[in-house]
């Protein structure tokens, strides 16, 4: 039986909040913002799940920024690819899984520009098999369909099971639950209060990678 992992992008494979702070820290210095307007955005950002427009509609109006909002979203998805980071041995640990016979794709909410930009810049297109990006191809996670385009392109089927592996209780962890997928969460703080129920938490996609790696057992081919 085939093996397949399907891994979410931003703060899981990539550290989407270190990149955007970044970002913040070179926005307010091109606008003469102080470090209390980087805060300001950082919060704003809501870990990327502000729809976009609408962060930059708020920066617009708190900072009294000129220019149209597509045009500041715009500059936005040019500028973060190249800010976003893949640590090695993230990019190790997935070589490892495919030598070891997985199939690994990327499954991501987002505009394609900026998410394929991540993916590229990263090195990431170079160690999975296969992505899958709602803004390419119409359709968000947690609906099956992304996760189904990811698998196929992977060479490989929901059918057959696998595990979803992300740091969403609802995108990845429920969404992985809803195909019938093994889950593990990458708890990184952000949902306090959530009760996700995935198989699996960790703090960090390399001990995801890890768990993959020793061999456990699938626990819901276990259960059946």
């Amino acid at each position: 039986m085939t093996r397949l992992a399907l891994f979410d992008l931003d703060n899981t494979l990539v550290d989407h909040d270190e990149a955007f702070r970044r970002w913040a820290e070179e926005f307010a210095d091109d606008h003469g913002l102080d470090a209390e307007a980087v805060e300001r955005l950082v919060a704003l950002n809501g870990h990327g799940y502000l729809p976009r427009e609408a962060l930059f509609a708020q920066v617009k109006e708190d900072f009294g920024i000129d220019g149209q909002v597509e045009d500041l979203y715009a500059a936005y998805r040019r500028r973060m690819p190249r800010l976003a980071r893949c640590p090695q041995q993230v990019r190790d640990g997935l070589t490892r899984l495919r030598t070891a016979g997985w199939r690994v794709a990327i499954v991501t909410n987002g505009r394609a520009d900026n998410q394929l930009g991540k993916i590229r810049s990263t090195g990431l297109d170079e160690v999975v098999d296969a992505w899958a990006v709602s803004g390419a191809e119409g359709v968000r996670k947690p609906e099956r369909g992304l996760f189904e385009i990811a698998a196929t392109r992977a060479g490989a089927s929901l059918g057959a099971g696998g595990w979803v592996i992300g740091d969403h209780p609802v995108m990845d962890v429920a969404g992985g639950r809803a195909i019938g997928f093994a889950t593990i969460w990458i708890d990184r703080g952000t949902w306090a209060g959530q009760e996700p129920a995935p198989d699996h938490t960790v703090t960090d996609v390399t001990e995801a990678i890890g768990i993959l790696l020793s061999g456990v057992e699938h626990p819901i081919a276990e259960r059946r």
